[in-house]
């Protein structure tokens, strides 16, 4: 059976009766818009696009991993803000012959990775497309904190990151050489993002006065940080974390796993930079430091792209 034999109505029907609404949504799909709480009096709103073709690929994802990978890179963006996502909204355009299990699968995924951090599908739209689009929107509240920007680095502090480097790019770069075929915790961690969510609310907390999570590459993304405030930064290649999965990948395909760690995107790793004094748990690592001056240096190393530009046909 295909989306084309349900109609736009059942289509929606379908969706909706797979979604379970969190306490924070207050009035779910059924009306012209959804109704969430708001306890902190300020709501975070992000919102990303994701193509098929550009930024999954149908033969190499299920429908499930895509609906995983549209929620987290949503849900990341407010963490990054020090925010704990609470809702979203989704538009989704897809062809008539786009079989109901995929859509079923895609479905899960949203609804799964929004439960990871007690969030929920609140509503959206759909409509006939030649290829799979997702429009997703999502809204956080920040419980009291103020948000965390990029504009908030000093020289002096220093630069941490919390979660995975390199994976999302190691897996690509599988795919790519293999095809469909390719297996490995790197091939899995390209399909579905794991953002260290809980780690944004708990770097506001403990004085982060800059966050970002990592969707282009590291040294890309640090350099928003770097120009929004007026700084530079260093990083040392030595403290950089290089996984096996990534080490070993990157032994197979002739690669150095470091290029992947600076410069690959979409693991939704967050990076942000602290007061020297602060004590930062185990699960963050200090990377570098924040320097007068401009831009992202990375001691003893040129690099020769900065990592992922959509409007590229490659990396940048």
């Amino acid at each position: 059976m295909t989306v084309g034999d349900l109609g736009e109505f059942g289509v929606i029907a379908r969706i909706t009766s797979r979604l379970p609404q969190e306490t924070g949504v207050l009035l779910g799909p059924g009306d012209d818009a959804a109704v969430v709480s708001t306890p902190d009096g300020r709501v975070v709103v992000s919102t990303d696009l994701l193509l098929e073709g550009r930024h999954f690929r149908r033969d190499w994802s299920s429908g499930y991993d895509v609906g995983r990978k549209a929620a987290a890179q949503n849900l990341a963006d407010v963490a990054a803000m020090g925010a704990r996502p609470t809702s979203l909204v989704v538009g989704l355009g897809m062809p008539a012959d786009l079989p109901v299990a995929w859509l079923d699968a895609l479905t899960d995924g949203l609804r799964d990775e929004c439960a990871v951090v007690g969030a929920s599908v609140a509503g959206g739209d759909v409509t006939r497309g030649e290829l799979v689009v997702l429009g997703v929107t999502v809204l956080g509240d920040l419980e009291g904190r103020s948000p965390v920007r990029r504009s908030g680095a000093r020289p002096g502090q220093v630069v941490a990151v919390c979660g995975r480097l390199g994976f999302a790019a190691a897996g690509w770069a599988l795919l790519e050489k293999f095809g469909p075929g390719a297996r490995g915790e790197v091939v899995t961690a390209h399909r579905r993002p794991a953002p260290p969510y809980a780690a944004g609310p708990q770097a506001a907390e403990l004085g982060a006065t800059a966050m970002l999570d990592v969707s282009d590459g590291l040294v890309q993304d640090l350099g928003h940080v770097a120009e929004a405030s007026g700084v530079g930064v260093e990083l040392d290649p030595a403290a950089l974390p290089v996984a096996e999965p990534v080490a070993a990948a990157a032994a197979e395909l002739g690669a150095d796993p470091l290029d992947w760690v600076l410069t690959g995107g979409e693991d939704h790793a967050l990076a942000a930079v602290f007061p020297e004094e602060v004590r930062l748990p185990p699960e963050w690592t200090v990377v570098g430091r924040v320097v007068a001056g401009q831009g992202v240096q990375v001691r003893g190393r040129a690099i020769a792209s900065g990592g992922w530009d959509h409007f590229r046909d490659s990396l940048s």
